[in-house]
């Protein structure tokens, strides 16, 4: 069976955080709180509570559709981390294969809590995008 290796281009979804350091204004004092607010830009990004590069590669299957028609790409998940750091509200933002865009689906559903975004120094709901790449190699 060939060697299957999957690349995963966490180094992109690591530089787009960084360019992230605007932060939206978040309400304060408990009258204009709004709990159901999903923030893009916050002052302290999620980050993974876990090696997700480890994770990433120990979990992830390469489809076997994929595999026998060479298909390689790359798959942006989008997803919110919530206060609790729990992941929900999943989905492919740009895929290239129903089957690879399935299983990165699969397997970010599946992840461990990271530790959440925060505001003002409390944990908010923070919508993420992840890119999952698919390489594959003799």
């Amino acid at each position: 069976m060939r060697n299957v290796i999957l690349i995963f281009a966490l180094l992109v979804g690591t530089l787009v955080q960084a360019r992230q350091t605007k932060t939206l204004s978040a309400p304060t004092g408990p009258e204009t709180k709004d709990s159901s607010k999903t923030f893009v830009y916050v002052d302290e990004m999620p980050k993974a509570a876990f090696d997700y590069n480890d994770y990433l590669v120990k979990n992830m299957q390469y489809p076997d559709s994929a595999i026998a028609h060479n298909i390689e790409g790359r798959v942006i998940i989008k997803f919110i981390v919530n206060e609790d750091g729990h992941i929900s509200d999943c989905e492919v933002l740009r895929g290239f294969d129903k089957d690879c865009d399935a299983e990165a689906l699969r397997v970010v559903r599946n992840m461990p809590a990271w530790k959440p975004g925060k505001v003002n120094g409390e944990a908010v709901k923070v919508w993420f995008n992840l890119p999952i790449s698919f390489k594959l190699t003799d």
